[in-house]
């Protein structure tokens, strides 16, 4: 079964059954916030915020009853985040949910005050937003979205199914910590396995199309995308690109592949939505953010998608399938 089916299973489920006589009830409505740096529309976002509404259910929270949730998103952009944010803040919520790094930054620069609880946050400690992993400090902690040392992985596969590939395009958010931290990594591996790497700014869509597309006309080149919200609202344009171009590309996570892309390794990050559901309980119920650890991912994933893999003319061997965790024909 597939988890889109699972989660949509479990989400009639739960519907269905009443909450258990002794779950915590509190005498007012309790209020959270969100802040997502991507777009209301996307129908793979949506999944990752079915399962953290679905988490807050199962620990006694209903919408409209005893749980408010305010969603602000940012599309992509910066000042509409920073703008969210102090919007979030100014409706006066118990908790607010953050995404990334994009989204963490703004929250916090927003309150120092109100908790935090945020996901797929690939450098907490580095990017200031907590004093250690064991002990935040401060109103903020959640989850890892990975250690950087993943981010080699994306090179090493990406040689792994394309044994000829000497160059490569890095798609990557320098205004970020996450996104520069990302590209170092990769590029200190870069040598080790003999390609020749490049970053591309994702901030600017059509020059990362005109970068691609003189990119692809030379041989033996692919693609990495590294984790930022911006890589996620052009998810679209970049897998579009790479089929175009008959480029193989490494993506951080399955979201990706799901949209088309070709092979990713990386969190399962729509578990990691339900996850934060459990943070965001206990700190309603008193917890302070403080006293709760920064936690790491507990599922990675390698997905492969055969059908994009046969659109640009590659067959990916044998011990790379038999690897994955999905293979999507």
């Amino acid at each position: 079964m597939r988890r889109r089916e699972f989660i949509s299973l479990v989400g009639f489920v739960t519907a269905a059954w009443p909450l258990t006589a002794n779950a915590q009830r509190p005498d007012r409505v309790r209020r959270v916030g969100v802040l997502e740096g991507t777009t209301a529309t996307d129908p793979e976002i949506k999944l990752r915020y079915k399962a953290f509404e679905q988490g807050l259910q199962e620990r006694g929270w209903a919408l409209g009853q005893n749980l408010q949730i305010d969603y602000r998103w940012g599309e992509g952009d910066p000042n509409r985040l920073n703008k969210n944010a102090e919007e979030l803040v100014s409706l006066a919520p118990d908790v607010i949910l953050t995404t990334g790094t994009s989204g963490t930054g703004p929250a916090l620069r927003a309150t120092r005050s109100v908790p935090i609880v945020f996901v797929i946050v690939p450098d907490p400690v580095g990017s200031g937003f907590v004093n250690s992993l064991a002990q935040p400090g401060g109103n903020a902690t959640g989850f890892l979205q990975f250690e950087y040392a993943l981010s080699g992985k994306w090179l090493e596969l990406l040689k792994q199914i394309v044994p000829s590939v000497t160059r490569a395009l890095v798609l990557w958010d320098p205004a970020l910590v996450s996104g520069v931290g990302q590209f170092a990594i990769i590029q200190s591996a870069a040598t080790s396995v003999g390609v020749d790497v490049r970053p591309v700014n994702l901030a600017n869509a059509g020059e990362m199309e005109r970068v691609i597309a003189e990119f692809a006309q030379a041989p033996n080149g692919g693609l990495i995308v590294t984790i930022s919200a911006l890589s996620v609202v052009h998810r679209d344009l970049i897998i579009a690109l790479a089929a175009r171009h008959k480029l193989p590309a490494v993506y951080p996570n399955d979201l990706f592949i799901r949209s088309g892309g070709l092979i990713s390794y990386g969190t399962d990050t729509v578990d990691q939505y339900g996850r934060a559901a459990g943070y965001v309980d206990r700190i309603l119920r008193g917890e302070k953010p403080s006293d709760l650890p920064v936690q790491a991912p507990t599922k990675y994933e390698l997905v492969v998608n055969l059908k994009a893999a046969k659109a640009i003319g590659l067959t990916i061997s044998p011990s790379v399938l038999a690897r994955a965790d999905e293979v999507i024909e």
